[in-house]
């Protein structure tokens, strides 16, 4: 079994449960037989992948606000957990722009009270606190950023991000660097897609949103290269990162999980790869169109987790289409979505068994 039986049994603690890649993380360690605890805010809508999971009914569902210090405290106390993940956050970079403050306060001051709840926790033996690869001072040059170069952040969500690194690496140093403490870690990922993201502002939900409308979807910056992964790539590195770092505090600190460095594509790029896929979408991209500013360059350095962790990516760029594609598919379709997603994330593990990826560092 993927990560040799590690989660069997174990107690896991995810912020964030009810978004995006925090529910599809919930998916994959109930099938890794962990016992799952979710803190986080109600699920925005009725379409999120948690709620056509029906995951209430699969974790201990605990609705709450990471802004809320003893709230937080008082959930870790209760479950004791032996690994904490989170993943709670305002994720959106245009949202950042119309409500500044409620993403600080949510991105910076949601770390702090994580690691307060950690380190008040003696049971947690490793915590991983998941950013995002916007973390990185970002001057969009052609090589990948590794995890030792600045954090910066133009737009707020950017800024956010960089301020959580700098948290996470103040609290590694002064607060869980001494051998009887909970090992921590960061991990920032790149662009990440998958079937049950509905989130607002993303240019794959708002593909699938125009086919639902039959209408066209408005290309905001065709041209902007990103890092696409699938979902269960960076929860891949998330899971292997866990594992590795509670058994090794020299592996605390930051991680880079993205695609190969040959593998980022254009919006336009991907877009174009879900039409061979789904030829029901529609695109323009108008000439005049006012848009915030957004990076239109950036890619991760992965090697110090593919030499370090013995992690890299299972899915090629075309796979990685074709599993996102087949994910809004099954979304399409209804039916046990939970099963759906299960079957999803077995075919990964096949593949990556058949290209002999183990995430185990030997």
């Amino acid at each position: 079994m993927a990560f040799k039986d590690f989660y069997s049994g174990k107690r896991v603690l995810i912020t964030g449960h009810t978004g995006f890649k925090g529910s599809w993380l919930a998916i994959w360690l109930k099938q890794l037989g962990a016992e799952v605890f979710g803190y986080s805010l109600p699920p925005y809508t009725k379409d999120d992948n948690f709620i056509t999971c029906g995951l209430e009914h699969q974790l201990h569902h605990h609705i709450g606000d990471v802004r809320d210090q003893k709230a937080m405290q008082d959930f870790f106390h209760q479950v004791q957990p032996d690994i904490a993940f989170h993943l709670a956050a305002q994720p959106l970079v245009l949202l950042s722009y119309q409500n500044p403050a409620a993403t600080m306060e949510t991105n910076l001051m949601g770390v702090v009270n994580f690691f307060e709840a950690v380190r008040n926790t003696p049971s947690v033996k490793a915590a991983i606190n998941i950013t995002s690869d916007k973390c990185y001072d970002n001057k969009e040059w052609v090589w990948g950023y590794r995890e030792n170069d600045p954090m910066g952040g133009k737009d707020p969500y950017s800024a956010s991000k960089g301020a959580a690194e700098i948290i996470t690496a103040s609290y590694l140093h002064s607060f869980f660097s001494s051998p009887d403490t909970c090992n921590i870690a960061s991990a920032r990922a790149g662009n990440v897609i998958g079937g049950g993201d509905w989130a607002t502002d993303r240019i794959v939900p708002d593909f699938f949103r125009s086919i639902k409308a039959g209408k066209k979807m408005l290309l905001r910056n065709p041209y902007a290269t990103r890092p696409w992964q699938h979902v269960l790539e960076p929860l891949s590195g998330y899971l292997n990162l866990a594992k590795e770092v509670s058994e090794n505090k020299s592996l605390s600190g930051g991680w880079n999980f993205g695609p190969e460095d040959t593998a980022n594509y254009s919006v336009k790029e991907l877009i174009d790869a879900m039409l061979l896929l789904d030829s029901t979408g529609r695109y323009e991209t108008p000439e005049h169109l006012e848009k915030r500013h957004e990076a239109t360059f950036l890619k991760l350095d992965i090697s110090k987790a593919v030499n370090f962790l013995n992690w890299r990516p299972v899915l090629s760029f075309e796979e990685t289409v074709e599993f996102t594609v087949n994910g809004y598919k099954d979304d399409r379709a209804g039916g046990n979505l939970f099963k759906k997603r299960n079957d999803q994330i077995d075919l990964y593990t096949n593949k990556a068994v058949s290209k002999n990826i183990n995430w185990s560092k030997e």
